[in-house]
């Protein structure tokens, strides 16, 4: 089996909140729905280079955890995604995760993360 590399711990920390377009504006909708269906930690959502979106929840069980946004991205590439136009994460941190931020720039080295409040406020972008 293939050595996998390790996950970066490092926490980036979000820009000032870029002007979201509609479709960005959707995807806060989706992730915050998805974060409040289960009552999770965090909710997150990715558009894929076609258009289509993916929303997901945290995972905390005791064999599997999973933050969110690996969850939305892994459903994405799941579905045959190959490239993401953009990430939410909706949560009560104040900074992105690194398991994360790591597999959304597996599938696009420049697509913005906007990290927004359980109320929906963006609090900012994550672009490198």
């Amino acid at each position: 089996m293939p050595e996998t590399s390790a996950v970066p711990a490092a926490r980036p920390t979000p820009s000032d909140p870029a002007e979201l377009s509609a479709e960005d504006a959707k995807l806060v909708v989706l992730a915050r729905g998805a974060r409040g269906r289960v009552g999770a930690v965090e909710g997150a959502a990715v558009r894929d280079q076609d258009g289509r979106t993916y929303a997901a929840a945290s995972v905390a069980l005791p064999s599997l955890t999973l933050t969110a946004l690996q969850l939305a991205v892994a459903s994405a590439v799941a579905a045959g995604a190959t490239r993401l136009e953009a990430a939410v994460v909706v949560t009560e941190a104040s900074t992105l995760d690194g398991a994360g931020h790591a597999a959304v720039r597996d599938l696009a080295a420049d697509a913005p993360i906007h990290l927004a409040a359980p109320d929906g406020a963006v609090l900012g972008t994550v672009v490198e």
